[in-house]
């Protein structure tokens, strides 16, 4: 069906009898707003896709308690999110068993910076048998992370920003924010 709908509305030659169908016909006149809806997948934006999960998933279950809903604090946390990943600046050192990092910005990226490193820093402890310690500066944080000697090279390869996506956590980490929930442990 959807190469049909994409041969509609690229204007690709469909064999004759596909020309005729009246399902056809009726989708190409009159729901080109559908047609349409229908080639485009992606939202535009990753905050907004995210926001737009959750809502769905809210949506599609009947025992949502909306009293609790917060989808303000899940867009804030992506504001954070995306702050510290294109905004801050960081800078590594070897240490025995580990790296420091050093990770720093100005104003809101600082603060956004603090309150991801050391939320990340406590759902990710002893995961692995990789050890993270954190401690807030003036522009942002020193994060320490010792591993197992097996997993030095991933450390170094993977750096700070790698370490932030490490877990799968963020998708049941942004449903606890969503619901009301305390997603910090």
């Amino acid at each position: 069906m959807r190469y049909w709908i994409l041969a509609i509305a690229l204007g690709l030659p469909m064999p004759a009898a596909a020309q005729q169908s009246g399902d056809l016909h009726q989708m190409a006149a009159g729901h080109e707003h559908q047609m349409g809806a229908a080639l485009v997948f992606e939202p535009g934006q990753g905050a907004f896709a995210a926001i737009a999960e959750v809502v769905a998933a809210l949506d599609a279950d009947p025992n949502t308690d909306w009293s609790r809903v917060n989808i303000d604090a899940v867009r804030s946390h992506l504001v954070d999110m995306d702050r510290v990943v294109t905004q801050a600046r960081v800078t590594r050192e070897n240490i025995d068993f580990g790296m420091r990092f050093v990770v720093n910005g100005d104003g809101l990226v600082a603060e956004s910076i603090q309150r991801m490193v050391m939320a990340h820093t406590n759902v990710m402890e002893g995961v692995d048998g990789w050890t993270y310690m954190a401690e807030a500066t003036q522009a942002g944080v020193i994060l320490e992370v010792h591993v197992p000697e097996l997993d030095s090279m991933r450390l170094h390869a993977i750096g700070f920003f790698g370490i932030l996506t490490a877990g799968m956590h963020h998708q049941s980490h942004h449903w606890m924010m969503a619901t009301g929930m305390s997603p910090h442990h």
